[in-house]
């Protein structure tokens, strides 16, 4: 069987995620939509470009030049000051979010990470679906964006990531490579910096294509060891691992932004019963008992809140995390309009503990316990969509 990897990439992750705590703050002004910059500060005017808004970029701002020349470009440029304890919290809360689709990730910058999908892409009906769910889940939870890029490897991944951007997902099976990856300039491939760029181009090397019909012993000869790399690269070779980190899967949830604003208890509560149908199947997929379960509400104007409760007993059963998140959401909703509901269950184990049962947890009978067998086969086969419990 083939890897999959998945290539997770925040947009303009500092600006982003400094635009999104604004916004929560009660500004009304968003960062990504206007030209604006995190680095240095409006006083002293030093310091260089970290991020940049794509209406920056029409200015020809660029990431890494001094803020002085920026302003240069566009006087009325807004500049904010870089928060990195701000930033490691939103990086941190994202991990542990992708871990709820795939446990094996490798984190390997504040705002990028790869994912190994290989054992987890049998619950969905292709990797593109796969991925904007994803994508989909991170900008409705947190409220900016991330590009998704799909491959056999890491480098291919990483590759379809840096297509066009934001809030997209993107593809580069090998099979792709010669249509999507060639034609692109060769200081586009990853692994080649300017100083790599300038040897080849001297080679009269310009395409990614170039360097992959290329003599490999001409390059070894340029750039020794380096040149061996980069025209494997640039023929879509990477044999490396995604190198999870030792670390247990803290919490399983999901949540979805409505298409309409839910204005009844009744909406809310049909929302609430696919979420928790689709929690319930992930934590029986990764073999989890929640002992925890969390309801959050999203209001149209944007407020959140939750409100989380320690279960009687651990369970991945569908229907007991909904009771508990209904009562939850009747705690927590105040009569406003809902924009976004989500459910979370943490205190995950893979092993029951002796309980004192209740009557809400009386043994399933051979009939029930076939029937959700049935219907968990349906799900792997089918997607989530294809068969949903009426809970009472």
């Amino acid at each position: 069987m083939d890897r999959l990897i998945f290539h997770i990439d925040v947009n303009s992750a500092y600006l982003s995620w400094s635009a999104v705590e604004n916004l929560k703050n009660g500004s009304s002004v968003d960062l990504r939509e206007i030209p604006a910059i995190i680095g240095g500060d409006m006083a002293s005017r030093h310091g260089i470009v970290l991020a940049k808004s794509i209406p920056a970029k029409a200015y020809k701002i660029t990431t890494g030049e001094p803020v002085a020349h920026a302003l240069q470009k566009y006087p009325k440029l807004v500049i904010v000051p870089p928060n990195h304890q701000l930033y490691s919290e939103y990086s941190h809360r994202l991990m542990e979010l992708l871990k709820t689709f795939s446990p094996i990730i490798e984190q390997v910058s504040i705002d990028e990470c790869y994912m190994d999908f290989t054992d987890y892409i049998k619950d969905y009906p292709d990797p593109v679906t796969a991925a904007t769910q994803i994508k989909d889940t991170v900008r409705n939870t947190f409220g900016f964006t991330v590009n998704v890029g799909i491959s056999n490897n890491k480098l291919l991944a990483k590759m379809a990531s840096d297509f066009q951007k934001p809030d997209k997902v993107h593809t580069l099976f090998p099979k792709e490579v010669p249509g999507k990856m060639w034609p692109l300039p060769v200081r586009d491939l990853f692994m080649v910096g300017k100083s790599a760029a300038a040897t080849l181009e001297k080679l009269e090397i310009l395409t990614i294509g170039d360097l992959a019909h290329m003599d490999i012993a001409i390059l070894e000869s340029h750039m020794k060891s380096h040149g061996r790399l980069i025209w494997e690269f640039a023929n879509g070779i990477d044999d490396s691992p995604v190198q999870a980190e030792e670390s247990e899967l803290k919490g399983v949830g999901n949540s979805t932004t409505l298409s309409r604003d839910a204005e009844t208890s009744a909406d809310a509560k049909k929302v609430l019963r696919g979420l928790c149908d689709q929690v319930a199947s992930r934590l029986k997929k990764y073999g989890q008992l929640a002992g925890m379960i969390s309801t959050e509400i999203k209001y149209a104007t944007f407020t959140n809140v939750s409100h989380q409760r320690q279960l009687p007993n651990v369970t991945d059963d569908a229907a007991t995390l909904y009771h508990y998140a209904c009562l939850l959401f009747d705690e927590l909703w105040n009569g406003e309009p809902i924009r976004l509901l989500g459910v979370r269950t943490s205190k995950l184990t893979t092993e029951p503990e002796p309980i004192q049962m209740s009557l809400f947890d009386l043994p399933k009978t051979q009939r029930e316990i076939k029937a959700d067998k049935a219907a968990e086969e349906l799900r792997k086969r089918f997607g989530d969509e294809v068969i949903k419990k009426g809970f009472p």
